[in-house]
């Protein structure tokens, strides 16, 4: 693998003159609007290249006669292809400007519906569509957000969820997808609710309403009179995932923390509420499931802290059957084909940027479907993280993964990138990080990716500690992992910088306000600098459900709070340089977020580098930007780290 040698023009300006720069200077490249950025060095973009090329292979669903659909990207999106047998070659199937979201094909048919939005603004619209010809849109468009699409058994009734710009309003919509009907509303509520699973005489449907990522509730609404009645009323709080009607439709499965720290499959009966525990009892989350569709066979998956491990059972007399040998990585898809024959498992890994395998369920087979490219990349080169763990303000245990470059002693110190994953309630995971691989191998740098409280994955207990007034013990947790930096022979404490998109966004500005005499600068995307704004101006469909997990900006107490720990009240405490990315599309965390964090820190006098995408949203998608993205953080974040080889 080649490294990059940092040009003496990259790393000219140290991070003091960095903060003496007062002009704006502007400049235009592709979509992007770029402010202070200078020109990029050939030599970055060449290494950048090498990261960026890597590939992927994402299940979406099977096909009748046992192929498989998958997501991949050849070109600048990732797009729907074919893939008719192991090892077979992949056949582009959609070839859109705009990426595919995900597809499910219609029971008993080669069509399916994918979805798919428009500068990734969020606004997704549903579209029918064959193996061949072009796709034809079942929704509305304009300002409609539509999505989770569930088939009956037989493929001829299609619900769906759609939200309304402007509004808290949450449509449930039907049709029979084989005939291209017009939609009708079947159900209309406040909040967000969306169709779970159709019942095997198509009378009834499960649908959901999420009240936060911490907890929901589960309806049964009968199509006939239209009425619906909540499912279990008497449980206490809990969060529901994936409720499935099982045979005979008296019965569902579905994952739930209800009574427990950790996530159980449980199956609960819809005329008493009773529920039971239907896995073993387990210190980790069950992550997913599925079940054949005689109901005969189980698959879940187990996240033991980060890594999947995938079981297969006899759902009736809870027999173990033959167990596929995975690598290790992280589960992307767990999915029977139609016959409950094979199971589709996806997965990625801190080497392989993720692929799908089938599982032979009564030959106990496991076949690889598709064989993903690292670009130029030497696999036994890349670094593989560690699992490491410290202590924080209050005695808490926080996990974090560690990337180290592989060429540079244990004894020698290097700089470090302290990446906060977004959410909150998110999780970072060994699976496939190009971007840790990136700056380990390129900038030499160590990359420590935490979990800090709040992160899912380690309970219900720990998910709630950066609740509302709680937020700022999560940012604690990151001065406790300075703290611990400090404490590493191979660690350089005086070349630390702080990383991350959306709440990790708002986390690197908060860490900043809190650390700046400790920190060499940060880079945020798209990150959430002042509650009060965000709260009133993320999409109204969402609202509501991030007022339940970051308190509610309407109550003055909590209003007091979020003057007193927003980053924007406390932007003069940042001192170090910040870099800012934003997707002008943005429906989550606006555009209005990062240009008033910008404007205060030039204010201040902080050097600070913008870029505005004019065609991404809340990530960016398209490779292009991506790749600009990545470039930019490279010269910026070089900088800070002073000179090296």
């Amino acid at each position: 693998m080649r490294h990059l040698f940092l040009s003496a023009a990259l790393i000219a300006l140290a991070p003091a003159a960095l903060a003496q720069q007062a002009q704006v200077t502007t400049r235009q490249q592709g979509s992007a609007t770029l402010q202070n950025v200078p020109e990029i060095p050939a030599e970055v973009r060449e290494a950048v290249q090498r990261y960026q090329n890597s590939r992927s292979a994402s299940f979406e669903d099977w096909l009748p006669d046992g192929s498989m659909l998958i997501t991949t990207r050849f070109g600048a999106t990732q797009q729907l292809h074919r893939v008719a047998a192991p090892g077979a070659a992949r056949t582009q199937i959609t070839y859109g400007s705009e990426p595919v979201a995900d597809a499910r094909v219609i029971p008993g048919t080669d069509r399916f519906i994918l979805t798919r939005d428009n500068g990734g603004d969020e606004w997704f619209q549903l579209y029918a569509r064959g193996l061949a010809g072009t796709a034809t849109r079942l929704t509305e468009g304009g300002t409609t957000r539509n999505g989770s699409p569930v088939f009956s058994r037989d493929g001829r009734l299609l619900v769906w969820t759609r939200a309304t710009k402007g509004t808290a309003a949450y449509t449930l919509l039907a049709t029979d997808p084989t005939t291209g009907g017009a939609a009708r509303t079947v159900y209309q509520a406040d909040g967000a609710v969306q169709p779970e699973d159709l019942s095997p005489d198509n009378g009834q449907f499960i649908f959901s309403r999420n009240l936060s990522n911490r907890e929901s509730q589960l309806f049964l609404l009968d199509l006939a009179s239209g009425k619906a009645s909540r499912i279990a009323p008497k449980a206490a709080p809990a969060r529901y995932e994936n409720p499935r009607f099982l045979p005979g439709g008296t019965r569902i499965l579905t994952i739930s923390d209800g009574d427990s720290d950790v996530r159980r499959l449980v199956e609960i009966d819809l005329k008493t509420g009773a529920a039971r525990a239907v896995s073993p009892p387990l210190d980790w989350d069950i992550e997913a499931y599925d079940l054949s569709d005689d109901g005969r066979i189980l698959a879940y998956s187990i996240n033991q802290d980060g890594v999947s491990k995938v079981v297969v059972q006899d759902f009736r007399t809870r027999r173990a059957l033959p167990q596929p040998d995975l690598p290790t990585g992280v589960l992307t898809a767990l999915d029977f084909s139609p016959d409950g024959g094979k199971l589709a498992i996806g997965l990625s890994g801190t080497a392989s940027a993720g692929d799908v395998w089938s599982w032979d369920v009564t030959g106990g087979q496991l076949t690889r479907w598709t064989q993903s490219e690292l670009g130029e990349l030497d696999p036994a080169r890349l670094a593989e993280p560690s699992l490491i763990r410290f202590k924080s303000f209050d005695g808490l245990s926080v996990p974090a993964f560690v990337y180290r470059p592989t060429d540079i002693p244990a004894d020698q110190r290097t700089p470090v990138i302290i990446d906060i994953h977004g959410g909150p309630e998110a999780q970072t995971r060994p699976n496939w990080n190009y971007g840790a691989q990136y700056f380990a191998d390129v900038l030499k740098a160590t990359v420590i990716l935490p979990n800090v409280r709040g992160s899912d994955g380690y309970g219900k207990r720990y998910l709630n500690l950066d609740n509302a007034e709680k937020r700022e013990d999560s940012v604690k947790d990151i001065g406790a992992l300075l703290d611990w930096i400090a404490t590493q022979p191979g660690l350089d404490p005086k070349r630390v910088a702080v990383y991350g998109q959306s709440y990790g966004g708002y986390m690197s500005l908060a860490v900043m306000t809190h650390y700046s005499d400790r920190l060499v600068g940060g880079v945020e995307r798209y990150g959430i600098s002042d509650w009060v704004s965000f709260l009133t101006n993320t999409e109204a469909y969402r609202r509501d459900n991030r007022r339940a997990e970051y308190g509610d900006e309407r109550d003055p107490r909590m209003r007091e709070v979020f003057a007193r720990i927003s980053p924007l009240g406390n932007v003069q405490k940042i001192t170090k340089p910040m870099l800012v990315m934003q997707g002008a599309n943005d429906p989550r965390v606006p555009q209005s977020e990062s240009d008033q964090v910008v404007a205060k820190l030039r204010a201040n006098g902080v050097d600070t580098w913008y870029v505005l995408f004019a065609d991404e949203g809340h990530g960016f998608q398209k490779k292009p930007n991506n790749d600009l993205r990545r470039e930019v953080e490279t010269v910026f974040l070089g900088r800070l780290f002073g000179a090296m080889k």
